[in-house]
């Protein structure tokens, strides 16, 4: 999530062309959405904050996900270039979040029964 965060300011073109168009703005969602996973990954690294950082993955995850969509609609359509996606790859994209989103469900099970078990 962090890395992922940070690419969102590194190379932020990629990722405001697949900002669905009634959105408005595409730079704002973008930024924004970088910071929401900066400060997911940074949440998921300590023990006392990761059932926060799952839970915040899982929404970040979900907020995106009309992105995704769009990138697969947009996928070699005539002036929408994305050329780290063919239609093929930003159509598999989508069924691949469903096991990111598992994974944060169970991270954020997992720290919160060790949390409770630990009496904190």
């Amino acid at each position: 999530m962090f890395g992922a965060g940070l690419a969102h300011f590194a190379f932020p073109r990629p990722y405001q062309r697949i900002v669905p168009r009634l959105l408005g703005d595409p730079a704002f969602w973008v930024r924004w959405s970088g910071v929401a996973e900066i400060v997911s990954g940074m949440l998921l690294l300590e023990g006392r904050t990761r059932r926060v950082g799952a839970l915040a993955t899982m929404g970040v995850l979900l907020a995106v996900f009309p992105a995704n969509i769009q990138m697969a609609l947009d996928a070699g359509t005539p002036g929408q270039p994305l050329s780290f996606a063919s239609p093929t790859v930003a159509t598999a994209r989508l069924p691949l979040q469903v096991p990111l989103i598992i994974w944060a469900w169970r991270v954020a099970g997992v720290a919160a029964h060790r949390r409770s078990s630990s009496g904190g």
